[in-house]
């Protein structure tokens, strides 16, 4: 087989392989049209159907009215003052009235150059849409009104290269427990696979156990957890990890999480006991991984409800600590603070049961994903993944798979120039199964190591 050797051969070998990688999205925020829907699109042969503790969300207004555009319109059309528009006001719009607002303000009256301007930008593009000059969007809510949704799904799949989705299932939120309570299995579909997801559990132990003792379990005080109380969680984690189907275990963590947990603070040392003796046996036995998200401060600005949010720096020793006390267990670990990227790509040079994936929320910016992709790739490889998509709202697989490929495929080309210019053979073949690793087998082979 020929050897790759100009830079531009390179380029085009790198392109036609990320061009036909079907990617496998590992951690998404998105659901199939089954969880229901809060918006009346159609829903195919039955009708139009609207369920507004629906999860499944999609199309023009959830694109326009995303939490990063909410926090964004705040900044241009102030909560208070004269021409302002209060956080109240703003709330008690419709959706469609909140769309609007946002629509005028960062794509009419401004050129939408920010991130997540540009990416409800190459959505529309991506599927053909033409984007209207004014405020007008009558015109774009008509395609979508007239889309069947879980066709679409699959239009939307098929242009994403993206050949299944990994849903975020939160055990705790009562929307979505009732739920999985109600029929399991009618929330299948072939397309999604499932994720447990127990923040309380870890994070606020004593609320967790007093959930488990409504819903039947034997948790105990919150305080304290007996053989009993640590059996019987035990139950409660791989009943649900049955009901599910989950693929590994998940929760999100504040920056100040720390292993071990601080002697003064009875919560943390609460929640590292289930650690150690109910989330991570539990996971070794049914061998799925963990997967921690360090780094988010919630509510710093509660009135912008889903958009107040922040991040923070992290620990990434504690994370080295669990990964060397528990080697039976396997860690998925991504984290939001730029600075606590480079430690933790050393973290994971260090332990084989350590799984670094993704740029994460506010690290989800070009300049940032090309530098940690960069720096990625000179420490561990291929041996990482390096991007997942994080959408709440379907039609994102389109623009956050398009932009991160391409960063991607800038890194790759760079990378396979270095490795040329020193005399090593490079293929075509070399390529194609370096982008599957990346983009699919990585993520696969962990889940089955």
């Amino acid at each position: 087989m020929a050897k790759l050797k100009k830079r531009s051969d390179i380029e085009k070998a790198v392109g036609k392989a990320l061009r036909k990688q079907p990617i496998v999205d590992m951690h998404t925020h998105l659901y199939p049209p089954c969880f229901g829907t809060p918006v009346p699109h159609r829903a195919g042969k039955g009708g139009s159907a609207t369920d507004p503790a629906g999860l499944f969300l999609w199309g023009l207004d959830e694109l326009l009215t995303y939490h990063y555009l909410v926090a964004e319109v705040f900044r241009v059309v102030p909560a208070a003052g004269e021409g302002g528009m209060s956080y109240e006001q703003f709330w008690s719009l419709p959706k469609t009235a909140q769309a609007d607002h946002i629509w005028k303000n960062l794509f009419v009256d401004r050129t939408p150059v920010s991130e997540a301007c540009r990416g409800v930008l190459t959505s529309l593009d991506l599927l053909g849409l033409e984007v209207p000059k004014n405020k007008d969007l009558a015109k774009l809510r008509k395609w979508f009104a007239q889309q069947d949704p879980s066709k679409y799904i699959d239009k939307v799949m098929e242009i994403s290269h993206v050949e299944s989705i990994t849903m975020t299932n939160e055990v705790f939120s009562d929307n979505e427990r009732a739920r999985w309570l109600k029929d399991p299995e009618k929330l299948r579909d072939p397309r999604f696979e499932a994720v447990l997801r127990i923040d309380p559990i870890l994070c606020n132990w004593p609320a967790a156990a007093q959930k488990l003792n409504e819903w039947g379990y034997d948790a105990g005080d919150g305080k304290n957890l007996s053989d009993r109380n640590v059996d019987e969680a035990r139950r409660f984690l791989a009943e649900w990890i049955d009901r599910q189907k989950a693929i590994y275990v998940a929760l999100s963590l504040p920056p100040s999480f720390s292993y071990p947990a601080p002697e003064h603070d009875p919560v943390a040392q609460a929640g590292q006991v289930a650690l150690e003796k109910v989330i991570l046996p539990v996971c070794a036995e049914r061998n799925l991984p963990f997967a921690m998200m360090i780094g988010s401060r919630r509510g710093v600005n509660p009135s912008l409800r889903d958009a107040a949010d922040m991040g923070g720096l992290s620990d990434v020793s504690s994370v080295a600590r669990l990964c060397n006390a528990f080697p039976q267990n396997k860690f998925f670990c991504t984290m939001l603070a730029r600075e606590n990227q480079h430690e933790l790509a050393v973290a994971a040079r260090k332990f084989g049961n350590l799984m670094i994936f993704g740029c994460w929320w506010f690290l989800n910016n070009p300049c940032l994903i090309e530098e940690i992709t960069r720096m990625r790739f000179e420490l561990l490889g291929t041996s990482m993944i390096p991007q997942h998509s994080d959408c709440r709202v379907l039609d994102q697989l389109l623009y956050k798979w398009e932009h991160s490929r391409a960063i991607i495929g800038k890194v790759l080309v760079d990378k396979y120039a270095d490795v040329v210019a020193t005399g090593w053979p490079l293929a075509t073949h070399d390529i194609d199964a370096d982008v599957n690793r990346l983009f699919r087998k990585n993520f696969r082979d962990f889940l089955a190591r």
